[in-house]
């Protein structure tokens, strides 16, 4: 049974930031540090040591050695390990759940949840390496075998994002490892001792030196020197579309290098007129306010039937006021800060615009005035189709509420954009449940639920929120190159 970690306990993990690189831990070459900052409080946690571009070619140099041995360690080894680095996450859970409340904001019960999904990641991949099957295709003629194999597509290089600190990295790495690829990884430097716990726990299992490594800098210049290299042969990669296309056009010109790209969304959420409009609401709300909206998947835009409309949105609202906004390790918070001034700057941008486009704020709209960076759960009403929250992913706690017709209507305003990572509805129809399921244009679609992310089913989006698949089979086989191989018995 884990018992409590108090705060000293916590902060120690920030005052240890370092890059691990070929096994070991080290602050690395470069004297550039940067702050990692509460966005609860304002206050610096701790400062993260940046990687040069000797870190980061020992970093290439530990990955491309490592990959040689890695690649060709018996599944059950790598099964093993992986079981091992799930069995110290959770052994560690009260700790790395409090410190990505610390670096992230979102309430500690949330921070609770995420890190279990992501043991739930390393447990699911560390099975599946044992099902990393073949297949044996009949000759056309006596004596010619031919066989499938699936082998690691190498080194990976592997970039994630602030929001999910455990959960995202945690489907990186579990991943590559499980394949038999070796990695680098770089987190986002606002939560870097997150993934610093996911990494250390690794190497306690046993992870052979240089298979996982990890490195910090300026987002642009580590991303373009990994990828510069012969050596690296993967890419993956979540966060924003304009990065992601960058990082793609990098990956071509660089040798074709392969990718995964799980890109933004703003999901859009049907409601109809026969759905349980009460549990709606009170499902939608929860979903848009986790983590103050900062959730790719996160219901972003929502189209109510017009028979339904004032009901869900009266629903809605009370849900958004009895939430309890504070320090993410204060129980009684339901919801944190946003993650930086840079994001309060964008929700005032949101707000100016669907203001002057004639929308009705309902409640919220507005900062709270407290240290930290937090932002007042935002319900608008009447939003027009070309006001700024719906046409772009809002990615904070503002929820923009549309009346909208017949189930053509619904479907044509939901695939209006080109962001396609995930949609829902809500209906009681199975006739209607049919139309959505088929009629969604998104990589992920729920249906009466919100919940999308799992260790064992496919995430990932289509159209400008990108390609390829985390989880699931699809995930394990994104880390995989297929050769097939005939021969002629003699």
């Amino acid at each position: 049974m884990n018992q409590p970690i108090g705060s000293e306990t916590s902060l120690i993990s920030f005052a240890r930031l370092q890059l691990f690189i070929g096994g070991t831990w080290t602050d690395g070459s470069s004297a550039v540090r940067e702050p990692v900052i509460n966005p609860a409080t304002g206050e610096t946690l701790g400062m993260l040591p940046h990687a040069s571009k000797r870190d980061l070619q020992a970093a290439i140099d530990a990955a491309g050695k490592a990959f040689a041995t890695w690649s060709v360690t018996p599944a059950v080894e790598r099964r093993r390990i992986l079981m091992e680095a799930a069995r110290l996450l959770r052994e560690r859970s009260a700790l790395i759940s409090r410190i990505i409340t610390l670096e992230e904001g979102k309430p500690l019960a949330e921070s609770v949840t995420e890190l279990s999904a992501a043991i739930d990641v390393f447990e699911w991949y560390a099975e599946e390496t044992r099902r990393l099957y073949g297949r044996v295709i009949p000759g056309r003629s006596q004596g010619v075998m031919q066989i499938v194999h699936n082998e690691p597509v190498g080194p990976v290089a592997a970039f994630t994002p602030w929001n999910f600190p455990a959960l995202t990295p945690a489907r990186k790495i579990a991943g590559a490892l499980a394949a038999g690829c070796s990695l680098i990884i770089k987190p986002a430097e606002e939560t870097p001792a997150t993934c610093i716990e996911l990494v250390r726990a690794c190497a306690d299992a046993g992870l052979p030196p240089g298979v996982l490594n990890l490195v910090f800098g300026v987002p642009a210049a580590v991303s373009e020197f990994l990828i510069g290299s012969p050596i690296i042969r993967k890419v993956t990669f979540t966060g924003s579309i304009p990065v992601g296309k960058h990082l793609a056009q990098l990956s071509a010109l660089h040798g074709l290098k392969r990718c995964t790209l799980e890109l933004g969304g703003h999901a859009p959420v049907l409601v109809f007129d026969d759905a349980d409009v009460e549990r709606a609401a009170e499902v939608c709300a929860a979903g848009r306010f986790r983590n103050a909206g900062q959730v790719c998947v996160a219901p972003s835009r929502f189209y109510v039937q017009s028979g339904a409309y004032e009901q869900f949105t009266r629903r809605f609202v009370e849900c958004a006021q009895t939430l309890v906004l504070g320090d993410g390790l204060d129980t009684r918070t339901t919801m944190g800060p946003l993650a930086s001034q840079r994001r309060l700057e964008a929700m005032e941008c949101f707000m100016e615009d669907v203001i002057a486009g004639g929308a009705r704020l309902l409640t919220g709209g507005a900062r709270v005035d407290r240290p930290g960076f937090f932002w007042a759960p935002t319900v608008l009403a009447d939003v027009p189709d070309d006001a700024l929250p719906v046409r772009e992913e809002i990615f904070g706690p503002i929820a923009p509420i549309v009346p909208f017709g017949s189930l053509q209507d619904g479907l044509a305003r939901a695939n209006a954009l080109p962001f396609g990572l995930a949609a829902f509805a809500f209906t009681s129809s199975p006739s209607t449940t049919d139309a959505v399921s088929r009629g969604l244009s998104a990589g992920m679609v729920g249906i009466n639920h919100l919940a999308v992310s799992l260790a064992e089913a496919p995430f990932g989006g289509m159209k400008e929120s990108g390609y390829g698949s985390e989880g699931g089979t699809e995930g394990l086989s994104a880390y995989l190159a297929t050769k097939f191989v005939t021969r002629l018995s003699t």
